[in-house]
């Protein structure tokens, strides 16, 4: 990496995370994840020094290939979609699984955080747009789910996360985060015993803005702070 782009990056975090903290000033502002998908453990690790302490990862291989070499004190979350199989090279040692969307995930992160005398931490994925290609609970389904999910003795919820539709508009999706605030303030609300509702993660680098100011917790950005993810070969 050269010094260039070193600087770019640091520039690009402390701009953003002033941006952000303005959105999100009126919930008591809104963390950053940094999305580090196919980013190197180097570039990645500068992500610390900027001042951001959690990173979020699409793929479980890639995630294990980085692993031993990321910074001891990142939150580790897992923000793709995951497959059953897969749980197991996880479920012992990742901070939190954002994408949570279905009951035989759930038991089989339950029983795998329980082998590994621990309770993980998780997050119910809600496809608010109703989106046939991607992941998530429908909103009919999702007080019910996560009635379900806090019933399993491995896991913990601790909110909500949302994928947005591509827009080159981000304002068309505003109802849309402010539908899925309501529901994170609806279910945070009833207190359901084995949840803590404290994360509502909405908002990537197109959209982030808007979903700050109607009331994320936690937005994931790639793009914005490593710019276009460098292919590989």
């Amino acid at each position: 990496m050269s010094d260039m782009e070193r600087e770019t990056i640091l520039e690009n975090a402390r701009v953003w995370r002033e941006r952000i903290a303005d959105a999100s000033a009126k919930w008591g502002g809104a963390e950053i994840c940094a999305v580090t998908k196919t980013q190197s453990v180097e570039t990645v690790n500068l992500a610390w020094e900027a001042g951001l302490h959690t990173i979020g990862e699409n793929r479980v291989q890639e995630l294990m290939e980085k692993r031993e070499r990321l910074h001891p004190g990142f939150q580790v979350h897992l923000i793709g979609s995951l497959q059953t199989n897969k749980v197991k090279y996880i479920a012992d040692w990742v901070d939190m699984v954002q994408s949570l969307d279905r009951d035989a995930l759930a038991q089989e992160l339950s029983r795998r955080a329980l082998a590994a005398d621990r309770r993980l931490d998780a997050l119910v994925q809600l496809n608010i747009a109703r989106e046939p290609q991607k992941g998530g609970v429908r909103e009919e389904e999702l007080e019910a789910f996560v009635r379900r999910c806090a019933e399993l003795p491995g896991l913990r919820l601790r909110g909500l996360m949302v994928i947005m539709p591509l827009t080159d508009d981000p304002e068309s999706l505003r109802p849309l985060f402010r539908r899925t605030r309501d529901w994170f303030e609806r279910l945070r609300d009833q207190q359901i015993e084995n949840t803590a509702f404290d994360t509502l993660s909405m908002g990537m680098s197109g959209d982030c803005i808007v979903a700050a100011q109607e009331g994320a917790t936690m937005v994931r950005l790639g793009r914005a702070l490593f710019g276009e993810r460098p292919r590989k070969s």
